[in-house]
């Protein structure tokens, strides 16, 4: 049984990833050096491949693979292995539920969460022209957060924001138990969420449902002034409605690590903006190290044909 490692849509970014999928083969080969791992498109014999390792793969390329037996996503997220039409739906498609990638996102949401509320770029612009000026606000910490999505991750971001003595509210499409945090769910109160929510937190799956869910209805529910950090899917956000919201007044600002173009074009306004915050959609980046004992016990778990951990619903979409 080979094992084959495909990163990337294209050449150009294959090559800038293969850090990346070299880091994949190195920490698998750590734990079985017997593997027969190969790197696209170092594929080999087509028909020895059963297991694919994917992220960012060429759409139709999988179909090219007729003994796989299942596909791993190398990230949290598999809206990038829905979007090639040629999926064969009978595969099991699994995913990574990693506590360290879920400790990096939280910290991430965390850090400008606090930014935010305590004002640090307004404390910044003020050494910038000398000024000492103790006028309040000083804090923002009477905002209340909302975060879409409270599954493994935002789960975690609700709960360690909560416990920082700050108000979460927090919205998932089925009820959640999570205590301390005020939880909506459905679309019966997705707007009754909205109305009590300051700082918008998407962390949400990208499924046909939540796309472009960060509309201008939406922010329209929100509370005047609210702040959006998106760290889901660049899909999740209509970037025209965003730009309108923070010329009206209605968003006080975004911080955005994700975007429906990556890298974003240099020539996009989200660069310039004086409200927008950028990061390369780095919230969370997969540890080969960390993550990889887990994918090697599904590969076992395949070879004895039994259940496989961490599946996607293929109903759901995650």
């Amino acid at each position: 049984m080979a094992i084959l490692i495909l990163v990337g849509r294209h050449d150009s970014e294959r090559h800038s990833m293969q850090w990346f999928s070299q880091a994949w083969k190195q920490a698998l080969l750590d734990l079985d050096p017997a593997l027969d791992i190969r790197i696209w498109p170092d594929a080999g014999n087509h028909s020895e491949i059963e297991l694919i390792l994917v992220w960012n793969h060429p759409p139709g390329l999988l179909k090219q693979f007729h003994h796989a037996k299942a596909i791993y996503s190398l990230a949290a997220g598999v809206d990038h292995i829905f979007v090639d039409p040629d999926i064969d739906s009978r595969l099991p498609i699994v995913r990574i539920v990693d506590s360290y990638m879920a400790n990096d996102i939280v910290q991430y949401v965390a850090a400008y969460v606090l930014q935010y509320i305590k004002r640090v770029q307004h404390w910044a612009d003020k050494q910038k022209n000398s000024v000492w000026y103790k006028q309040p606000p000083f804090t923002f910490a009477d905002k209340a957060i909302g975060i879409m999505g409270l599954g493994h991750l935002g789960g975690k971001a609700a709960s360690i924001l909560q416990q920082m003595g700050l108000t979460v509210n927090g919205w998932s499409q089925s009820p959640k138990q999570l205590p301390g945090v005020n939880q909506f769910a459905g679309d019966a109160q997705f707007h009754e969420f909205l109305s009590h929510t300051d700082i918008l937190i998407c962390m949400l799956p990208l499924t046909a449902k939540t796309e472009n869910i960060l509309n201008r209805n939406t922010f329209s529910y929100l509370r005047n002034g609210a702040y959006l950090i998106n760290v889901g899917r660049g899909q999740h956000l209509v970037e025209e409605d965003l730009l309108s919201a923070l010329s009206s007044g209605q968003l006080s600002g975004a911080c955005l690590d994700v975007f429906r173009q990556e890298p974003l074009p240099q020539n996009h306004p989200f660069w310039s903006h004086p409200d927008i915050r950028v990061t390369p959609h780095i919230a969370s980046v997969t540890n080969p190290v960390t993550a990889a004992p887990q994918l090697y016990e599904n590969y076992r778990r395949l070879m004895a044909g039994l259940p496989l951990f961490n599946r996607v619903d293929l109903q759901k979409g995650y």
